[in-house]
């Protein structure tokens, strides 16, 4: 784990909904070369939060650090030039392209003439040994010419995530990567996000408990909207609130 300080931070940072509280005061600092996990009950605020990260949702007050660079008011899509790049927990690929050419369109980006979908061949080509150098890290180098609804659910979340990589981000927002995927796909991608964050910062939204468990350096609890704890797995799942916080989600 890296002992830097932190890539991403935010301070007293809150969100309210017509007198509704979804966000509140939250301070959390995001330390470079570390995987942190978000979890907490539903409705803890934690998507709210990720949405004002990105600058899906402006925020009501507080701020927003990126690299010690304020960025609360910055639009979403500059956001993402920065280097803050998010995956979606419903996954998100054009379903008739191929594997390789979802991971195309995404690479357009970083041409001076970005997403012409009508270019030749020729110069969609050039970015092919780039997308194939992609799909082989997460697994998918076989299936580069399947449709991408021909996948099967876990291989479309792995695709969403080489997607998301072909934006080159330096923190990576992942909402619930595993959600709704068979044991032996969750080990697929818990692995995948373990190998993508050897070079990278990740901080993600997850419900499996085994999983954060597994990949997290840190964990910050939510609840309400607000942080109920934070700190190591051993830590947070001895504290008394945040047992208490999840035994309600059980019995309600």
């Amino acid at each position: 784990m890296n002992d830097a300080g932190p890539l991403l931070r935010t301070e007293a940072l809150t969100k309210s909904f017509a007198g509704f509280i979804a966000v509140q005061n939250v301070s959390l600092d995001v330390k470079r070369g570390t995987i942190h996990a978000l979890i907490g009950p539903n409705g803890a605020g934690k998507t709210t939060f990720f949405n004002l990260l990105t600058r899906f949702l402006p925020a009501t007050s507080g701020h927003i650090f990126y690299k010690d660079q304020d960025i609360t008011n910055v639009r979403a899509h500059e956001v993402a030039r920065l280097g803050v790049v998010r995956s979606f927990q419903i996954s998100a690929v054009f379903p008739h392209l191929t594997v390789l050419e979802n991971v195309r369109v995404a690479l357009q980006r970083f041409r001076a003439d970005s997403f012409f979908f009508w270019r030749s061949d020729a110069v969609l080509n050039e970015m092919n040994e780039r997308a194939r150098g992609i799909l082989a890290d997460v697994g998918l180098e076989g299936q580069a010419d399947l449709v991408a609804a021909e996948l099967p659910y876990g291989r479309k979340r792995a695709l969403e995530l080489a997607t998301t990589l072909a934006l080159e981000p330096e923190l990576l927002l992942l909402d619930e990567p595993t959600s709704g995927m068979a044991h032996e796909d969750i080990g697929r991608i818990v692995d995948l996000i373990r190998r993508v964050a050897r070079n990278r910062t990740v901080l993600m939204v997850e419900h499996n408990l085994s999983v954060v468990a597994d990949l997290s350096h840190r964990i910050t609890v939510m609840q309400r909207g607000e942080i109920l704890a934070d700190g190591s797995y051993a830590e947070v799942s001895k504290n008394p609130a945040v047992v208490e916080a999840y035994m309600g989600t059980v019995h309600a």
